[in-house]
């Protein structure tokens, strides 16, 4: 990834600045910076462009960037440590919230965040707001279906009229939630989920499941290559092969709708001047930007009412309404309590059997 003027990449190159310029020359400018980090790759590179570089811009503060795939142990590293060199963090959801109940995240005055405060109550939490929505989705090759083509999680699991090799996450987030609508469960009654009830779902498809995928990448390239005929994948990871010219397709019905939201490290070294960069980066434009640039959709909804996102593309986003109504949205508080941490722990006992 490129730096760009006034943006430092990279755990190191930050590290670099802190040594270069000396920890003195940093404090002052403290005010007016903050360090902000992410997970990197094509998703980074489009959020700097739609939504970093005009918060910058229009607060006149300076953004350090870091990327790391999994922020959480670094966030209780650095919060333990007493001293976190991060201020805001772009992590799941229940990242967020886990680390609120566990004193790792700073709690949000809404007061300070109007756009967050706009927001439905859903899309946040007392101590993350959305910033993204991706949704995990029922995809298929349409080599296998070109007509009559698995629409909803009881085709997923109907072996019979839909044969074909199979691949779920090796995950229980949104894989339980899927066997419980395969077992008839609406989507906006799945909560507190029905454990038992899902494991039992997932014993009778197990025998099906060709791959127990544990990265997006493999997901798609599963589908991609021929390996399954259906799979859970994330919306993204599909269009991205679909617009490379593979054969394959997605349905939005009974799609697990999920969220990255952002969080402000307990004890970040610019607490004000992140408070003010959350309430920029959900700013309704911003926002609308962000799927110009990715396949992702805004986590602010006011950003479809800007115009900024034509019709024709908002149509093919996980969180335009029309789309996100079709959904489950994710429970990340249920998936924070000792129950959704138990069905955790679960998971590894059933993929050992």
């Amino acid at each position: 990834m490129k730096a760009k003027s006034g943006l430092k990449y990279g755990y190191v190159l930050f590290g670099a600045a802190l040594g270069l310029f000396g920890l003195d020359s940093i404090a002052v400018q403290a005010a007016g910076q903050i360090t902000f980090v992410s997970q990197g790759g094509a998703y980074q590179q489009a959020q700097t462009v739609a939504i970093l570089d005009p918060s910058a811009k229009k607060l006149g503060i300076t953004i350090n960037q870091d990327s790391i795939p999994d922020a959480w142990p670094a966030i209780k590293t650095q919060v333990g440590s007493g001293k976190p060199i991060w201020d805001v963090v772009d992590t799941p959801t229940g990242y967020c919230l886990r680390g609120g109940e566990q004193g790792l995240i700073e709690k949000l005055d809404f007061s300070k965040i109007p756009n967050a405060a706009a927001m439905p109550e859903a899309y946040r939490t007392p101590y993350s707001a959305s910033y993204e929505f991706y949704s995990s989705v029922l995809a298929y090759s349409q080599k296998t279906f070109p007509q009559n083509a698995p629409n909803s999680w009881a085709d997923f699991w109907d072996v019979k009229k839909f044969p074909g090799r199979r691949a779920l996450r090796n995950h229980p987030i949104a894989t339980l939630e899927a066997a419980l609508m395969a077992d008839g469960v609406a989507p906006d009654k799945l909560y507190p989920l029905d454990v038992d009830r899902a494991f039992r779902k997932l014993e009778e498809i197990k025998p099906h499941i060709t791959v127990w995928w544990t990265s997006g990448a493999q997901s798609a390239q599963l589908l991609n290559d021929g390996e399954v005929d259906m799979v859970m994948a994330w919306n993204g990871r599909v269009s991205a092969v679909a617009k490379e010219g593979a054969k394959v397709n997605f349905t939005y019905n009974q799609g697990i709708l999920q969220s990255t939201s952002l969080c402000i490290l307990k004890g970040a070294p610019n607490l004000d001047t992140a408070v003010k960069f959350l309430n920029e980066a959900i700013d309704p434009v911003h926002q609308a930007n962000l799927p110009l640039h990715i396949d992702y959709g805004p986590g602010n909804p006011k950003a479809f009412e800007t115009g900024v996102i034509k019709p024709e593309r908002a149509a093919q986003l996980p969180s335009e309404p029309t789309n996100a109504a079709k959904q489950a949205l994710m429970s990340y508080a249920w998936w924070s309590s000792p129950q959704g941490e138990a069905a955790e722990k679960r998971w590894a006992a059933f993929m050992q059997k």
